[in-house]
């Protein structure tokens, strides 16, 4: 029976029907949230569990569901797969139009043909921009009236950061460094490395986010897994999986912390100076299994991948194993979810958003492809006292991303506070960055 159905799957796959392969969730994605997400045994199958959303875009005149106190608008619209987001200053927003660069060796053998199939359906299979572009309110009305390619020719962009008059921009394979003064709305002068990141013809996970050092003299740097969990061997994991410190003047680096599958959003806590990051853990141990995180990240700490996940629950699919690093795992802070893709992150201190939302993180969560039913889809608030999580379940913040159907109308990824202190979020499904403020 499961050859029988793993061959039903695998036609299912091959005419793009995308869904109904491998188990269903057997508990709630509440459960795999908080400060002890439940973690029950993993399920393994002979085909993993392929549930994509398809994209069909906003239908004209829709918008997601904001939060009650809330409301939601387009800031922007017409872009071109927006991903990431960064304020400058002055007020002006920075958009990284993105999508994976060529990868030739990461779609071989069937599970990645497969995967390819997957992506497309989802929406990301079309050909990155390259471009930053910058997004102006001159007006002040919550909507953008002007736009210019602040970058172009750029690499599968991605983070972005100003310190004094330098912006820094993560490319799939290096940190390059800009020159800019304040209302610069067109850079022509092209951009120095400040350090090479792992890249190569596989570069699974090839978004790399930055984020500056207070004091501006260093850039913490994402880099994500080569892999699922190692399959391809450690050797080709080397530098990966783990979150860089980079020195601006003279770009030596570091790894920082280790064991993170796939970092993506970095942001300091205010209160406590903290960096928090959040993960998207691994695939293919069921619909239940394993829960993104967010957490506070440690010098010098390892969180697990690939040999074990949330603290030292052993991944046995991994050998050899060692036992030595999942004796000092490190237990990740906050579960998200299991399979939510939580991407974007950005701390809520200095919004304009109701007073409940003053203390904690936003969370842009993509979507799964690995569960039934599906997990994320939408932007969440994760409530935070003294500095650390408060214990509660995360608060919806923007929903309906999906239709009635299971169609995709939007994906959430980046999240980021304007000048006004409202929320941004780039839709990379939908084209649009959305404005969420006050009523």
């Amino acid at each position: 029976m499961k050859l029988f159905h793993a061959m039903s799957c695998f036609a299912g796959l091959a005419s793009l029907s995308l869904a109904a392969c491998g188990d269903m969730a057997t508990l709630p994605v509440s459960a795999g949230s908080g400060l002890h997400p439940t973690l029950p045994p993993p399920v393994q199958a002979l085909i993993p569990t392929v549930n994509i959303a398809p994209a069909t875009g906003w239908p004209a005149g829709s918008k997601p569901t904001a939060a009650p106190g809330t409301r939601v608008a387009a800031f922007a619209d017409g872009l071109d797969h927006p991903r990431w987001l960064y304020v400058l200053p002055n007020g002006d927003v920075l958009v990284a139009e993105s999508n994976a660069p060529p990868k030739p060796d990461d779609g071989k053998g069937i599970k990645g043909w497969l995967m390819g199939l997957a992506m497309k359906r989802a929406g990301a299979g079309v050909a990155s921009a390259n471009r930053i572009t910058l997004l102006r309110d001159s007006d002040g009305d919550g909507v953008a009236d002007f736009r210019a390619v602040l970058l172009e020719g750029l690499n599968s962009p991605f983070g972005m950061a100003l310190v004094g008059n330098d912006l820094y921009v993560a490319n799939s394979d290096a940190v390059l460094r800009f020159p800019y003064v304040t209302g610069d709305i067109h850079i022509t002068i092209p951009g120095r490395r400040v350090v090479v990141l792992p890249a190569g013809p596989i570069n699974h996970h090839w978004t790399k986010n930055l984020i500056a050092s207070q004091d501006g003299s260093k850039l913490y740097v994402t880099v994500g897994s080569n892999s699922n969990v190692a399959e391809r061997g450690m050797a080709a994991e080397e530098g990966r999986a783990a979150i860089w410190e980079v020195d601006i003047g003279s770009g030596r680096h570091r790894v920082f912390a280790s064991g993170l599958r796939n970092p993506n959003g970095l942001a300091w806590e205010k209160q406590t100076g903290t960096l928090w990051t959040v993960v998207n853990e691994r695939d293919e141990l069921g619909s239940d299994l394993v829960p993104d995180y967010l957490t506070s990240v440690r010098d010098g700490a390892f969180y697990g991948w690939p040999y074990s996940y949330y603290g030292r629950h052993v991944d046995e699919r991994v050998t050899p194993q060692r036992s030595d690093l999942v004796a000092k795992a490190t237990v990740p802070d906050y579960a998200l979810g299991p399979h939510t893709a939580s991407l974007g992150l950005a701390a809520s201190s200095g919004t304009s958003l109701p007073a409940s939302f003053a203390a904690g993180m936003f969370v842009g969560q993509h979507g799964s492809w690995n569960r039934q039913p599906a997990s994320g889809y939408k932007v969440i608030f994760v409530p935070f006292a003294n500095g650390i999580p408060d214990g509660g379940l995360p608060v919806d913040v923007l929903t309906g991303f999906l239709d009635e159907k299971g169609n995709a109308r939007g994906r959430p990824v980046g999240v980021a506070l304007d000048k006004h202190g409202a929320l941004l979020v780039a839709d990379d499904v939908g084209n649009v960055i959305w404005r969420v403020t006050g009523q």
